[in-house]
């Protein structure tokens, strides 16, 4: 019998590409990365507390500790600060592109693992790490005419530290739901959900008051595709929460890389944007090194 984690994670992969591709267009909308960010979050947080409330009128929420606001503030500062970066990086790399650089979080997650935690890496773990890095180093070689470095440009930077506030996010996430002492996986995944994201919507108010007000107001009136974008970006973080309360957060985003499956038909039916060679190249190959790394990491 399959694991209730798997379809889980498969579905929040498949609703978080279709927000990205959502975002993508708020950005192409004229949104700041910022603005299609706050999108997401703002139109997200009435549908989970309608659902939330809704549920939890035949139970209780569970009580919340201070460990529990620890992680959820951790987790929302870094989900918003990665996918500003991923919405910025649409405007310099392809659709499929940018979501592999995304994806670098499960590499970051296995070396991040190493250097603090001290944990071993296999033979196996760090060929497959070398693989990643080669394919990294090749979808960060930046277009000639884009006028930019060739290894070291902002496009390689914004997706390498997208992927470690992924990263960072996951295990902040599992680390919040982990924290609410119940068994009702429905009700642990649905009230850390409305916690970080209730922060997340506060946060970055605050943060249009002071910086940008317009902000807001252009993401209201594009509430059509911005309401999209809040559906699917709540469905998708019910799924991911629900599977990061079940699993271990290396292995839901190991399976989680399915997504570059659905970017690149993404990318290709919506956008028509036909990746390179090179680029499916690069992309080939972190799949190989997301694989190995799986492989490494089990029993």
């Amino acid at each position: 019998m399959i694991e209730l984690w798997i379809p889980l994670t498969i579905a929040a992969a498949f609703f978080q590409n279709l927000r990205f591709m959502l975002q993508k267009r708020l950005k192409d909308m004229g949104l700041s990365a910022a603005g299609a960010t706050y999108a997401r979050f703002v139109f997200s947080l009435p549908v989970v507390a309608l659902g939330v409330a809704l549920y939890a009128a035949q139970t209780s929420l569970p009580p919340m500790s201070a460990l529990f606001w620890l992680w959820a503030l951790l987790a929302a500062a870094s989900q918003v600060l990665a996918t500003v970066c991923v919405v910025a990086l649409f405007a310099l790399r392809q659709f499929a592109v940018g979501i592999t650089f995304k994806k670098s979080e499960v590499l970051q997650t296995s070396l991040v693992g190493l250097v603090l935690l001290g944990e071993a890496v296999s033979g196996t773990g760090l060929i497959a790490l070398l693989i990643g890095l080669v394919a990294l180093v090749i979808l960060s070689d930046a277009p000639a005419a884009m006028g930019r470095g060739r290894f070291f440009n902002r496009a390689a930077g914004l997706g390498l530290l997208s992927g470690a506030f992924f990263a960072l996010a996951g295990v902040a996430v599992r680390g919040a739901t982990l924290a609410l002492p119940t068994d009702d996986l429905i009700l642990r995944a649905g009230a850390a959900l409305l916690m970080v994201t209730a922060l997340q919507v506060a946060g970055m108010t605050l943060w249009f008051l002071w910086r940008d007000r317009a902000q807001i107001g252009h993401v209201l009136r594009a509430w059509r595709v911005a309401g999209a974008v809040g559906l699917t970006g709540m469905l998708g973080s019910l799924c991911w929460f629900a599977a990061f309360s079940l699993q271990t957060a290396a292995y839901v985003y190991a399976l989680g890389q399915i997504e570059l499956i659905f970017s690149l038909l993404g990318g290709i039916l919506i956008f028509q944007e036909i990746p390179t060679r090179r680029e499916v190249a690069g992309i080939a190959l972190l799949m190989l090194s997301i694989l190995g790394v799986v492989l490494a990491a089990g029993p």
